[in-house]
């Protein structure tokens, strides 16, 4: 088996500040990648990587940003907005929000890094999907509309970007603990963690490094004729 060295590789992790975002570029760092993190502007930047501060809201701006800043081997499609209440609660306003920064921003970015990754003739793009895409979740609606648009968009990249030597993947985390988790959960974690682990097969809580060992597996050699995949990581829900 080929060993998962990324030495070499330049890898953009968007979101890359939160909890997953974090274990990624750890993961990255470590199997020898450079790791540039872009996360929202007024955020304050990562001492160990480089640093892009980019409104995922202002997507031809995100796109131009990223396109400069490059060359990019690796794009990990990770930023996300979560909110949980009813459907009737959402405003228009906040469905399309949830829809151009959890999907679209990645059209986007990918449109930015593409013309080097296929200059090279290699290229990865994971993009995040989510378990909630099983229709099993209550209080999501523009969350889960935006993550199976994340997974048609991985579909037809991968069809199109494949010629060129670029591989295009989805991950679809379970219950990861996290910050986003501890704040939509604060008055009721207790029974949220039963709920998860009443429905897992392994009896143990998904970690951010979970996810991220997984990115890196994708991001390597040893994973160059995976491509279109939705790969779950859920613990066996």
């Amino acid at each position: 088996m080929m060993p998962l060295d990324l030495t070499g590789r330049h890898a953009l992790i968007t979101g890359g500040l939160g909890t997953i975002g974090t274990a990624f570029g750890l993961a990255f760092a470590a199997a020898g990648a450079q790791v540039t993190i872009l996360d929202r502007p007024e955020a304050t930047p990562p001492a160990a990587h480089g640093w892009l501060g980019v409104d995922l809201n202002d997507l031809a701006d995100a796109q131009a940003r990223v396109a400069a800043a490059g060359p990019f081997d690796i794009l990990i499609n990770n930023a996300a907005l979560i909110i949980n209440k009813p459907f009737e609660d959402f405003s228009l306003e906040e469905y399309e929000q949830q829809l151009r920064v959890n999907s679209a921003a990645a059209f986007a970015l990918t449109r930015a890094v593409a013309p080097a990754m296929k200059a090279k003739c290699w290229g990865r793009v994971i993009n995040l999907t989510s378990l909630t895409l099983n229709g099993q979740w209550d209080g999501y609606v523009p969350y889960v509309a935006s993550k199976g648009a994340m997974l048609g968009l991985t579909k037809g990249l991968a069809r199109e970007l494949g010629p060129h030597g670029i591989t295009v993947n989805a991950i679809a985390p379970g219950a990861v603990v996290s910050q986003a988790e501890d704040r939509v959960f604060a008055d009721r974690l207790e029974d949220y963690n039963r709920f998860i682990l009443d429905r897992q097969s392994l009896k143990s809580r998904i970690l951010a490094e979970d996810v991220a060992d997984l990115a890196v597996f994708l991001a390597s050699d040893a994973a160059r004729m995976i491509s279109g995949q939705n790969i779950g990581i859920d613990g066996g829900w």
